[in-house]
Formats: C-alpha cells, sequence, structure tokens
C-alpha cells in the first residue's frame, strides 16, 4: 500500500482491508510511518513514533476489533500508555514517564487500534492553539503560518493531513470542536460520562473534561463510539447507554428536526467574523432545504459570572497538576517550567480556597439549568465553532507574556465562547467541517470553517446522523489542505 491510497481511506475502510487480507497491519503502519515522514517536519504534528509496533503492535491490541489494524494517534494529554513518555505540553513534565495505561487507551487498544505515536498538545490543555514552548508550535496544513487550533492541534494537524485516519483528542472547554474546525475535520465532543476518564480522574476538570477523538468520516466517529463507549468500573456516574450502535443509527435519515441558530456570541468581548457567521447562516438554509425548522434562538446565562467561575475551575485543576508533576521530576513551578499564563494561573489557583471552588458552582447550575430549559424545546442548536478563520500563530499562545490571567481568558473565551459553555452543561457537540472561506479582502480563501451542533444531554444519536445527512449534502471528504500526505 503506497502513502496516497493509505492517506485517501477512513479507518473503517482500512480495516476491511486488513479482515480481508488485501493488506496487513504492518503495511498500514508503515504507509502511516511514511506519511509522518513526509509531512509531520512541516507540521510539527506529532512528537514521537512507535516505529517497533509496525510489525508487532502494543500490548492488548485486539486482532479483530472493528478497527484491527489501522494506524492511531495518542494526544499527550490526559490518557497515557503505561512505560510510554508523558509530558502534557508542558517542561514541568519533560521526560516524565506514565505509570499505567489509562481505561481509554485500553479501549483504544481493544478496538484493534495501533498507537504509532503522540502528538503535540498546548501546555495542560489550557490554550485554544498548539504552541507549547516544549515542543514547538504546530501547523495548520491549510496555512502554516496559522493555528490549528488547541489544545488537540497535533491530533488534528494528523488526521487533516491523511497521516492517520483518526486520532485521539479530548475537549474542556473546545479543545476537539476548535482544531476540527481550523483543520478541517469532524470534532465530537460526547457527553459527560459517555467515555471513561479513569482511572487518574473521577470527573476531569470538574467534569468539564471530555475524552474522544478526530476523525474525518461520520461512520468513523460513530463506530468509535461505539466502541469506546460506556461506564468504566469505579466511574463517578454512569448515562443511559444508547438504545442502539450509533453506527447503526446514522443509516437513518434524522426526523424534521427543530432547530436553533445562534451567531450572536456569549461572551460581550467576542466578536463573530462575517465570513464565519454567513458561512454558518448558509449551512442553516441548507438545513431548511433538507426538511428542518430552523429558528432564530439562543438560551441567556450571565456570561461574566461564567467566566470567573472558569477562573477559578481552571486555576485550581492548574495549581492541583502543578503540583503533582513537580513532585513527581523534583522540578520547581516557575517561569523555567511553565508558561507565563499557565504560572499566574497556577499562582491563583494556590490562592483560592474550597469555598472559591464550591461558589462557583452557582454560575454552573445557572448556565445548566438556562440550557436545559431552552432544550426542552429545541432539538439541537446551530453556532459556529470558532468565531474566526484560523489566527496567525503566536495571536492565542499560552507564552504570550504581554497578558495578564485575567485578559488571555477573555481572549481565549471570547474565541470560544460558543464550545465551552456546553463544557459546562456537559451535552453532546460535534464541529462539521462544511464550509471554507470565500475569496474576499482581509481573508485568505479555502480555510476551513466548521459548524458547530449542541445535543440534547445524551443524544449522540440525533447529532450524529444530522452529521451524516449533512455529510452527503455538503460532502468534504474530498477536501484536502495543500499540505497533505497524499500529495
Amino acid at each position: 500500500m503506497n502513502v496516497a491510497e493509505y492517506a485517501a481511506r477512513d479507518a473503517l475502510s482500512l480495516a476491511a482491508l486488513v479482515r480481508a487480507g488485501e493488506i496487513s497491519a504492518t503495511d498500514a503502519a508503515e504507509a502511516m510511518l511514511a506519511a509522518a515522514e513526509h509531512v509531520n517536519p512541516r507540521v510539527n504534528a506529532i512528537i514521537e513514533t512507535y516505529p517497533g509496533r509496525a510489525a508487532a503492535p502494543g500490548p492488548g491490541v485486539h486482532p479483530s476489533g472493528p478497527f484491527a489494524g489501522v494506524p492511531f494517534l495518542l494526544k499527550d494529554l490526559v490518557s497515557h500508555e503505561a512505560g510510554q513518555r508523558y509530558e502534557l505540553g508542558s517542561r514541568l513534565a519533560a521526560g516524565l514517564t506514565a505509570p499505567h495505561d489509562t481505561e481509554l487507551v485500553r479501549r483504544f487498544r481493544a478496538a484493534g487500534l495501533n498507537i504509532l505515536g503522540r502528538t503535540t498538545t498546548a501546555e495542560f490543555g489550557f490554550s485554544p492553539s498548539t504552541e507549547p514552548l516544549l515542543h514547538g508550535p504546530t501547523r495548520n496544513p491549510w496555512d502554516t503560518a496559522r493555528t490549528p487550533g488547541g489544545s488537540s492541534g497535533g491530533s488534528a494537524a494528523a488526521v487533516a493531513t491523511g497521516i492517520v485516519p483518526v486520532a485521539h483528542a479530548n475537549d474542556g472547554g473546545g479543545s476537539n470542536r476548535v482544531p476540527a474546525s481550523a483543520c478541517g475535520i469532524v470534532g465530537l465532543k460526547p457527553t459527560r460520562g459517555r467515555t471513561p476518564v479513569g482511572p487518574d480522574y473521577s470527573q476531569l476538570l470538574s467534569g468539564w473534561g471530555i475524552e474522544f477523538a478526530f476523525s474525518r468520516t461520520i461512520r468513523d466517529s460513530a463506530a468509535l463510539l461505539d466502541a469506546v463507549e460506556g461506564p468504566e468500573t469505579g466511574a463517578f456516574y454512569a448515562i443511559a447507554r444508547p438504545p442502539r450502535p450509533y453506527l447503526e443509527a446514522i443509516a437513518t435519515t434524522p426526523r424534521p428536526l427543530r432547530l436553533a441558530l445562534n451567531v450572536t456570541p456569549w461572551s460581550a468581548h467576542a466578536r463573530v467574523d462575517p465570513v464565519v457567521r454567513d458561512a454558518v447562516t448558509a449551512v442553516a438554509r441548507v438545513l431548511e432545504g433538507l426538511g428542518h425548522r430552523v429558528e432564530e434562538a439562543r438560551f441567556t446565562f450571565d456570561f461574566e459570572q461564567y467566566h470567573a467561575a472558569c477562573r477559578v475551575v481552571w486555576a485550581s485543576f492548574c495549581a492541583a497538576g502543578c503540583r503533582q508533576l513537580a513532585a513527581l521530576t523534583g522540578r520547581t513551578i516557575d517561569a523555567g517550567t511553565v508558561e507565563p499564563c499557565t504560572l499566574e494561573a497556577y499562582e491563583l489557583g494556590c490562592r483560592l480556597s474550597a469555598a472559591d471552588l464550591a461558589a462557583a458552582d452557582s454560575a454552573v447550575a445557572a448556565l445548566c439549568r438556562a440550557a436545559g430549559t431552552f432544550f426542552e424545546r429545541y432539538d439541537v442548536m446551530l453556532t459556529p465553532t470558532w468565531t474566526c478563520l484560523p489566527p496567525p500563530l503566536g495571536v492565542l499562545a499560552n507564552s504570550r507574556g504581554d497578558l495578564t490571567l485575567d485578559a488571555y481568558l477573555h481572549l481565549v473565551l471570547g474565541t470560544n465562547t460558543f464550545t465551552s459553555p456546553i463544557n459546562t452543561t456537559g451535552q453532546p457537540a460535534i464541529s462539521l467541517p462544511l464550509s471554507q472561506s470565500p475569496p474576499g479582502e482581509g481573508h485568505p480563501a479555502g480555510l476551513p470553517i466548521g459548524s458547530h451542533f449542541i445535543g440534547r444531554w445524551g443524544d449522540e444519536a440525533t447529532l450524529l446522523q444530522l452529521a451524516a445527512q449533512l455529510e452527503t449534502a455538503l460532502p468534504w471528504r474530498d477536501r484536502r489542505p495543500p499540505l497533505h500526505a497524499a500529495a
């Protein structure tokens, strides 16, 4: 199998070739490693590969899983493998080795995925751009002067360039959906509790952090969610299981849905680029043509109160994490080991009290109830994924020394105004690569624009059915960035 043939296929079609004996798992792994060798020096998406696993997949890889023989990459954050490097994008954790597998890694392997390397992440996942000082910036394959989004930018760039058809990602404020939008791929954030976060966490980032993956096709996302969803032993809570497999569900056209269109930012500090607004509004017209009812509507909440809660939750999580890493590595937490905005968040977290963290729950409760009431009326909300086209590298970097923590949070929550609150509510959401920037003054043509669909709690099935319908109506599969393995 040559690289171009490999890079053109999604994960399920590669697995089908392996099952049929037309290619071997080694053939697929060697094609992936060749693709990475060709593309990665120009995007810096992968920080380590495991060539030895081409001939002998890692421990626990199930030879008859639905993705048997499919190459896979693990984001270097939250999920990790026993005995492998685990550095979280931070100089504080450089050289650290994970002591055990996470539950999600075990499930990826049981599905047959062959983990062949680690991808870049923003330091501790704290930025919507992937520019860690530890490994350097990851570049967007559509325009290498721009960000691929963050914090899962490495995995997103690897999928967009054809290095792998699917890759691990997580999402604490948009870290899956934002890079999906920036790189022109599919980014699904499942419902809180749908995928495991243990054994290291009971509630990742106070329950805001969700684990899953990127893909290029809806059927890959559906099948992978089938493979890894469900409660783990000792889980903090368990949610209702889907009544039928997601891969089966997407074969059914969704019933006519009532959709809310919202292109108005919740943050007063945010502005939606007209190019993005027009693209998402055009998608709404397509949805009407498909028989769905679309109305301009949104739920409301006190965004400044929510911003204050984010400040407390993120800083508390940062402080606890930094202390644990410092104890493991023996390093001091200072400007030489963590980036400027991270350091200020750590220092704030050390000053906060348990009462501060408990008090932040009032803002969380208000937001969740506003969203819950709204979604009693609407099946799905459509928004932009990101308020802007992918900005140049440096604009959203966590290492900026010219911004206070509060100014940086306003910047982040401004660009992520549509994604971050949905981490708090815990609802499922998906970014689809339905649009590209047109020729025009002040912006380049052809950059991906993601449309963000938010579903009712626990209803990934409807989101995936709608996504499959749009994949047919507005196909994106043959749309490739200038920097691609098939080239």
